[in-house]
């Protein structure tokens, strides 16, 4: 017979589909990893995202607590007790919630809890709700009193006119607040923070951590924080 026409020996093919084999099952490591790299990297930018739009909302609504129109709480007439304190917190088992009396700024949607109607001169009216149509020379403020509560795993939002907390956001592991506070009411120097601060004239800022957790644990507990100032003192 001729040598050339010979096939394969038994030893040769064994080898050949051993060699296969470790080079299959290392392309499907390799295409494996890559899999479970993508969807954890998909969890972790759902996380970010969610955390972002949450974060984002509190801090607008931080800034403007406090912004109840163009003249001092002091001359509003009719003004609510709320007016008094634009911002407040309470810790109560597992639940946390922080309250803001804020304008009702952005799309303005949501109806407001309150409306100021002013001239920004010498006089203004507060009303429950809406206020009657501004006339030359007045302007409306809109404003909302928001309550943020985490329990449960949630971060939840409520109002007055809307008591029934909706949930903002799922899978909130950890939420932790503290407020940056002065060392006198005339100065605007953050010195320290504290999670319950005694005087609410001294807030200047406040700073909010918190964790969110990928409910499939493709990825590990990621946490954000932010610091939000207030522009309008307290007083």
């Amino acid at each position: 017979m001729n040598r050339l026409a010979q096939g394969f020996s038994l030893v040769e093919l064994l080898l050949a589909l051993a060699i296969g084999l470790v080079l299959v099952l290392g392309v499907s490591q390799v295409l494996i990893s890559s899999r479970l790299t993508h969807a954890s990297q998909q969890a972790a930018i759902v996380l970010q995202d969610d955390a972002r739009f949450a974060l984002s909302k509190m801090t607008q609504d931080i800034r403007q607590a406090g912004m109840l129109g163009c003249l001092a709480t002091a001359v509003i007439d009719n003004a609510p007790a709320a007016f008094d304190r634009a911002i407040s917190w309470e810790a109560s088992g597992n639940a946390k919630s922080v309250t803001l009396v804020t304008a009702n700024i952005g799309d303005g949607a949501g109806k407001p809890d309150w409306t100021v109607l002013s001239d920004c001169k010498h006089t203004a009216q507060a009303y429950v709700g809406a206020a009657p149509a501004a006339v030359p020379g007045q302007i409306r403020f809109g404003i909302r009193q928001l309550t943020y509560t985490h329990e449960a795993g949630q971060l939840k939002i409520s109002t007055p006119t809307a008591p029934a907390k909706a949930v903002l956001m799922d899978n909130v592991r950890a939420f932790d607040i503290s407020f940056g506070v002065a060392a006198t009411p005339a100065s605007t120097v953050v010195v320290r923070y504290d999670s319950h601060p005694i005087n609410q004239s001294l807030i200047r800022s406040v700073r909010i951590v918190m964790t969110l957790q990928d409910p499939s644990g493709r990825v590990k507990d990621q946490t954000y924080s932010v610091v939000a100032a207030l522009r309008n003192r307290l007083g």
